[in-house]
């Protein structure tokens, strides 16, 4: 070993002495780090959170984009773990803005003295498995921490996606990601703004960037699409409704397929005659939100059925939008659902304005950032902003920033080289201690998020308390029931239309990122009931030692 290499091995083993003892460290403070740091107090277990943010909220702490708000109605995007919370707690919006989810977070770490267990802007740079003790040595770039388990609550959407354009360097306005958006927020009146993809954020974002700015111009490479929210203050009849039945309204979401209400029907899209299903259509876009997703049961595994959907939504399109050439640029080719289906305000009718103008760069990719805007072929487009709506290295990027190594030195990212693979989206063989919520292999992003982590937080601390109860050090997945968990994902995920379209739930949108399908799409009621099942079988699947 070289002097250097000695000496650096050396400062690693000083710094770990020092570390802090732990039962339990989580990496994030958002909706999962701070329910789980919660759980892990009732277990009476000690615990540190570690979050790189300022601020406790995770995706609603560092997504502060113009328009950012929920795609799920806030009496179910909510905390159910507290009675008290969830009846006190009262929502202004249908669907909440970034700003009342993030008091949402921070009250919820108030009410619960969560904040004495978490440090803020601290990043976690490695995670190593020490088979002499059983226990995890972790590193931040502020100090380390030895933990008997490790547990990921980093988020699926929080590892920004900035294209390596040519000349970025050189452009001499400001540019921004939605997802990294400055916490001053950002004045567009009088600029000239490029916004870059037409994501979720781009649909949210424009509609509100197009009434600041001078002008607007809007590059995109696929259309995407969008049904209306038709936000509106909560209904004080429908609120007190739920809240006099809270239970029974959470119990009814969590038998769906995707954790909130769709009243469902699941009846086949080609069984009906046009007019009875473009009436079913009429009444869910009237409605607005995700309720779509419920027109007809075949609506994710029938490409004819499909297609009838699309073409509805593409009617909707160019009634909306005045420019019939604009129009059917704005009209998605691909399946309705292989990607996330966006909710709006206003986005379609926003390109009616004189001031936003829509760039195809589908077939003519831009070029280069220059040094006044940005090149696509032979055209210069001059602007003073660039908005970079281009998402996220989602499910797996904010894992794989740091170094965890398991059992032999094992690192993750080079077993999961060829994509993600755990059992249950819960446990990685190889990594014992190691928990991960709402991540890969579980339905996380196909399913509202908050029950999703609960979900997860629940039966990660149920399987904690069994193994105290039981006396055992050490968990982890065998690689037989990881092997076959993977292959049930790919499965599920190949019988449907989902991995129809280059979407993030591929990795589809971070070049050199593995093609594979990375959520569970066999329902939310459906992946509880086996994840129950494992643990009444003694945690099948499991070494516990």
């Amino acid at each position: 070993m070289s002097s250097s290499m000695s000496s650096v091995a050396t400062d690693r083993a000083d710094a770990l002495e020092d570390a802090v003892v732990l039962d339990a460290v989580v990496v994030g403070a958002g909706f999962a780090g701070m329910y789980m740091l919660h759980k892990l107090r009732e277990l009476g277990l000690t615990a540190r959170v570690y979050e790189a943010g300022t601020g406790v909220g995770g995706t609603w702490y560092w997504n502060r984009y113009p328009g950012a708000r929920v795609d799920v109605e806030s009496l179910e995007y909510s905390y159910q773990f507290s009675e008290d919370l969830q009846q006190k707690w009262v929502w202004s919006e249908r669907y909440a803005t970034q700003p009342e989810l993030l008091r949402y977070a921070e009250h919820v770490a108030e009410r619960f003295d969560l904040k004495r267990d978490i440090r803020l802007n601290t990043r976690v740079q490695s995670a190593h498995f020490d088979e002499s003790t059983g226990r995890w040595q972790i590193t931040t770039d502020k100090g380390a921490a030895s933990a008997r388990f490790f547990i990921l609550a980093s988020g699926c959407l929080s590892s920004t996606n900035v294209p390596d354009f040519k000349g970025l360097r050189d452009f001499k306005g400001n540019w921004y990601h939605t997802g990294g958006w400055p916490h001053d927020g950002v004045d567009f009146t009088g600029k000239r703004v490029a916004v870059v993809g037409t994501g979720s954020s781009a649909i949210q974002s424009i509609p509100v960037i197009a009434q600041q700015a001078k002008h607007l111009f809007v590059f995109q490479r696929t259309a995407t699409y969008s049904v209306p929210a038709h936000n509106g203050p909560v209904d004080p009849v429908a609120l007190a409704r739920v809240k006099a039945n809270y239970r029974e309204f959470r119990e009814r979401n969590a038998k769906t397929g995707y954790g909130f209400i769709l009243d469902a029907n699941e009846g086949s899209a080609l069984s009906v005659s046009a007019e009875e299903r473009n009436a079913v259509y009429e009444s869910r876009w009237a409605r607005g939100g995700l309720g779509f997703y419920g027109s007809f049961g075949d609506f994710l595994s029938d490409k004819a059925a499909n297609d009838t959907a699309a073409d509805f939504i593409r009617q909707k399109i160019r009634s909306a939008v005045r420019d019939p050439a604009v129009a059917e640029l704005l009209c998605p080719k691909t399946v309705v659902g292989c990607k996330r289906l966006c909710v709006d305000t206003g986005y379609y009718e926003t390109y009616n304005r004189p001031n936003v103008t829509l760039v195809d760069v589908s077939k003519t990719p831009i070029d280069r950032i220059t040094a006044t805007g940005l090149r696509v072929g032979d055209r210069d487009y001059d602007v003073d902003a660039i908005v970079f709506a281009t998402g996220f290295d989602a499910m797996t990027g904010s894992v794989m920033k740091i170094d965890i190594r398991g059992k032999r030195g094992l690192r993750l990212a080079e077993k999961w080289a060829a994509g993600p693979r755990n059992y249950l989206g819960l446990g990685v063989a190889g990594f014992p201690n190691m928990f991960l919520i709402a991540g890969p292999g579980s339905p996380s992003v196909l399913t509202n998020m908050l029950p999703s982590i609960e979900q997860h937080v629940r039966w990660i601390g149920d399987c904690i308390a069994t193994m105290q109860s039981r006396q055992a050090q050490r968990i982890e997945p065998m690689e037989g029931a990881e092997e076959t968990w993977v292959s049930h994902v790919n499965e599920l995920a190949a019988a449907s239309l989902f991995p129809s379209c280059n979407s993030w739930y591929l990795g589809a949108n971070v070049p050199g990122k593995p093609r594979v399908f990375m959520p569970y799409s066999g329902g939310f009621a459906t992946y509880v009931e086996r994840c129950n099942e494992v643990a009444s079988h003694g945690y099948e699947g499991f070494s516990l030692s």
